[in-house]
């Protein structure tokens, strides 16, 4: 009966009516306000199509800024095959300039996909690129990329390591700090219809960000110098490896260091894993030999079990311990000498004598204070641990062997770092290579390495009297031919037999030499080791020491280190050019000045019979055989 009134079935009609509008409405204005976002998003992400420029890499520097691998700007050429009218045609160009088979670009300008990357097309210089930019096809894009790129190619391949195809780091710094290193990818984005047509809609870009930069402690002039000695090792003397490392004793910062088999980074697929993996500075492990006395000298000299000046060992040669003979490298021994002289002369006997004083606690207490036996903590992957003695396995003939080097295993870089700590005035620092990791976009340091100290492990005074004696070993022992004049230089050589299989190699020995200058307060420490050098006579002394003295010859010159005065002059034997320290004459009559400059050859220029300029200057150290030159006034 209701709805049998007209006017009410108007009004429900009307009401239904304005409901329906009602709905129709709040759903447009849900579509258009509440949901546009969403739904443009949806739309725009079926009509577009997306290129990803991949970010490039940030840099790695050295202390001073100087580039050690960067990215280089290159192109690659992306095609979309179905805006493409002339698939034979932009082929057979595209091939033309790339100088590749046409059939391998067809095959891409033919697929049935939304994208494609010409594999040919790939890192284009810019003149190349410029030249397919100018044909102007319709579906060829051309999107900037980065390669990377190594400036000094092996010297640094083991530090700085290398990236894969897709710019991710695969080995080294790269790998370590690959999520610093690398960018925000940026995206060139451009429509087209289901059937892959390009819309008439602008193309968008967002541009990529570079990754962040890594500034490490090397520096690449003495690192050029460290590589140059040690190609020149294994050339001269066939050698089945060689390492050499840099350090500042005070920090642990590292500032050279390489090692000879490398590798080609950017071409790393042609190398075994073996070469690429070992970087033997940090992952090689091998018996130290006489370099290792240091430790138990610092050692003995903290413990204060003897006085190396007073206290006296008689070597003959050979000393039996439990059994078993061990031998002095002289033939005959040093016969009988201060302890002082036994460290000059790197005697076997007389450093057994000094291990049964310190005993096996005291003496492998030191050992690992000194860090040997466990890692360093240095900041690249691969590092070594090396091997001790287990105290309660070592019975007399261990504890002998141990004292001067020899039945433990240790690494390169454990041994540099414990000599920097018992000359450095006691402290076992972390070695590292990485400063900084810098934020180009804010120019903001984002983290900064500082030297870390572990531990003292010596006190002041010992550590003091290590470099008094390690000076006079340089001086006037088995280290002289690491002996530069007119600097003080302190150090130790070592000679050690290499094992395999548990039995000692015959005429195969790693030769070493760890030395450091200033010697009365080491601004620098250098550790070298050549593996079996062939046609020389095998010490540490003949090969490594003149090898580190150079690597110090650079770094005095890289480091603007200067001359010191009060250091030990030099024992020179009949077969060395002999240095004496110039006499000041200025001031004298011609007739004194000849007479004072006897052991030099003299000449003279000007007028007159008072010197009143000399060069080289006074109080230097200088070759017999070096011309003085006298200004008469």
């Amino acid at each position: 009966m209701f709805f049998n009134d007209i006017h009410t079935r108007i009004r429900f009609t009307f009401l239904v009516v304005i409901i329906i509008l009602l709905l129709v409405i709040g759903k447009v204005f849900y579509i258009q306000v509440v949901s546009y976002n969403k739904l443009s998003k949806i739309t725009e992400d079926l009509w577009s199509r997306k290129m990803t420029i991949n970010a490039p890499r940030g840099d790695i520097v050295d202390r001073n800024g100087n580039i050690l691998a960067t990215s280089l700007v290159t192109t690659t050429i992306y095609v979309v095959p179905n805006q493409i009218k002339d698939k034979e045609k932009v082929s057979k160009d595209i091939a033309e300039i790339l100088n590749c088979d046409y059939d391998d670009v067809y095959k891409y300008v033919s697929k049935h996909s939304s994208m494609e990357i010409i594999r040919k097309g790939m890192d284009l210089d810019s003149s190349v690129a410029d030249k397919i930019d100018k044909l102007g096809y319709d579906g060829v894009y051309l999107v900037v990329d980065s390669k990377r790129y190594y400036p000094y190619g092996e010297t640094l391949a083991h530090i700085i390591g290398f990236v894969g195809s897709d710019n991710q780091g695969l080995s080294g710094l790269e790998l370590t700090y690959d999520k610093y290193l690398t960018g925000t990818n940026g995206e060139l984005k451009y429509y087209s219809d289901g059937k892959g047509n390009k819309l008439e809609i602008p193309d968008s870009y967002v541009a990529p960000t570079k990754g962040m930069t890594l500034k490490l402690t090397l520096d690449i002039e003495l690192i050029k110098a460290v590589d140059n000695e040690i190609n020149n090792a294994m050339d001269k003397y066939d050698s089945e490896s060689a390492l050499a490392i840099a350090m500042r004793p005070k920090t642990g910062e590292i500032l050279a260091i390489g090692s000879k088999p490398s590798f080609d980074p950017d071409n790393y697929q042609k190398y075994s894993e073996e070469v690429i993996n070992r970087n033997l500075p940090i992952w090689m492990t091998y018996e130290p030999g006489s370099t290792f006395k240091i430790i138990t000298l610092a050692s003995t000299i903290e413990e204060g079990t003897v006085d190396l000046f007073k206290d006296t060992f008689t070597d003959t040669g050979a000393i039996t311990i439990d059994g078993s003979t061990l031998h002095c490298w002289k033939h005959g021994g040093h016969g009988t000498q201060t302890y002082l002289e036994v460290v000059e002369n790197s005697c076997n006997p007389g450093f057994v004598s000094l291990g049964n004083k310190l005993g096996v606690e005291k003496l492998m207490g030191y050992i690992r204070g000194f860090g040997f036996g466990t890692k360093t903590g240095i900041d690249l992957n691969g590092e070594g641990n090396g091997i001790l003695f287990k105290n309660e396995n070592m019975g007399p003939v261990e504890l002998a062997t141990t004292a001067f080097g020899q039945g433990i295993s240790v690494t390169p870089i454990q041994q540099i770092t414990a000599v920097s700590a018992a000359i450095n005035g006691g402290n076992l620092n972390t070695p590292y290579v990485v400063s900084s990791i810098i934020d180009d976009s804010s120019k903001s340091i984002i983290y900064e390495n500082k030297p870390k100290v572990k531990r003292r492990v010596i006190s002041k005074e010992t550590s003091a009297t290590v470099r008094f004696v390690l000076e006079s070993v340089v001086a006037n022992g088995t280290g002289k031919n690491a002996y530069i004049e007119n600097y003080r230089v302190g150090g130790k050589t070592g000679t050690a037999q290499k094992v395999s299989n548990g039995k000692y190699m015959v005429g195969n020995y790693i030769l070493s030499f760890i030395g450091f200058l200033p010697a009365d307060d080491p601004e620098v420490i250098v550790y070298v080791a050549v593996n079996n050098p062939k046609g020389v006579t095998q010490y540490g002394g003949t090969v490594s020491a003149p090898i580190a003295r150079n690597i110090m010859l650079s770094a005095i010159e890289t480091l603007g280190i200067k001359e010191k005065e009060g250091g030990m002059l030099k024992e020179y034997s009949y077969l060395d050019v002999k240095y004496l320290q110039v006499p000041d004459v200025v001031g004298m009559s011609k007739e004194e000045a000849t007479k004072t400059l006897k052991e030099f050859k003299v000449k003279y220029t000007g007028n007159g019979n008072k010197v009143a300029y000399m060069s080289p200057s006074a109080n230097t150290f200088q070759s017999v055989e070096t011309t003085i030159t006298l200004l008469l006034n």
